[in-house]
């Protein structure tokens, strides 16, 4: 079985990747509008009808922007933990009560063909969680809104050839831009989100030649920038000693238009 991913959005303003094995698929949060969603999946030719849900990772409206009105309008269902939906109905979406799915943590549920696993991430909302998804012998996780990683998350991250992970900001650019101190402070917190550094220095640490696809994700609009991520993350690399061999390994996920679909 083959697995593809794709990224629809990612950054700041809006969050929304797809999984597919070429016949059915999965939606990883719907942080932008439901129509984007929609126009996306065509211009992927991705048939809506071959979605079979959309799971969610936190609360957070660059989360769940566009979710109510997809998931209602096309009958999807949600899945995400038992906390994640309480916060959810909470905010106004009760017309998505019968479609929530609750979904346990660090234990196994199908899905499209996916064997996939959630697992907790450190993160300012009442809960968020990170996703492990495997088709045969490939395994993806996606992980993008952490203000550190924590050895439950890294050790799911240790299993994957295909990593999607948070870059959100750029440590000077944050600490000399125009946001107030409070908020500084919250997203540079154990419970904000990934620098560039910190996410290379992991990556780093943790490179092994399995390792197909490294994706950076979330980067913020205000406080990053594509270029300072990727040049990050190579110039880590490189003083760790680690070659990549021209391989187009490294990609920053863009924040407003889908990317290109990677197949494995």
């Amino acid at each position: 079985m083959g697995l593809s991913f794709c990224s629809l959005s990612s950054g700041s303003s809006g969050n929304c990747y797809y999984i597919g094995n070429g016949q059915k698929g999965i939606l990883i949060d719907a942080g932008i509008s439901s129509s984007a969603i929609r126009r996306y999946l065509r211009e992927l030719d991705i048939p809506l009808q071959s979605i079979m849900g959309v799971l969610v990772s936190h609360n957070h409206t660059d989360h769940i922007r566009g979710l109510r009105l997809l998931a209602v309008k096309n009958n999807l269902p949600v899945f995400t933990t038992e906390k994640i939906k309480e916060s959810i109905l909470s905010q106004g979406n009760d017309t998505l009560r019968g479609l929530i799915r609750e979904i346990p943590l660090l234990n196994r549920f199908d899905l499209a063909r996916f064997e996939i696993e959630a697992f907790p991430v450190c993160h300012d909302a009442p809960e968020t969680i990170g996703f492990h998804v495997c088709g045969g012998d490939r395994r993806i996780t996606i992980a993008t809104d952490l203000g550190h990683i924590c050895e439950v998350s890294a050790a799911y991250i240790r299993k994957s050839d295909f990593i999607v992970i948070e870059s959100n900001y750029d440590e000077e650019m944050l600490r000399n831009g125009g946001y107030p101190y409070f908020l500084k402070s919250r997203i540079a917190s154990d419970h904000g989100h990934l620098g560039n550094h910190q996410t290379s220095e992991f990556l780093a640490e943790n490179f092994t030649d399995k390792i197909s696809h490294i994706c950076l994700a979330h980067l913020s609009r205000n406080n990053n920038t594509p270029f300072k991520a990727l040049e990050t993350i190579e110039q880590t690399f490189s003083e760790k000693g680690i070659d990549l061999n021209g391989k187009p390994l490294i990609t920053v996920l863009d924040r407003d238009r889908p990317g290109n679909m990677i197949k494995l």
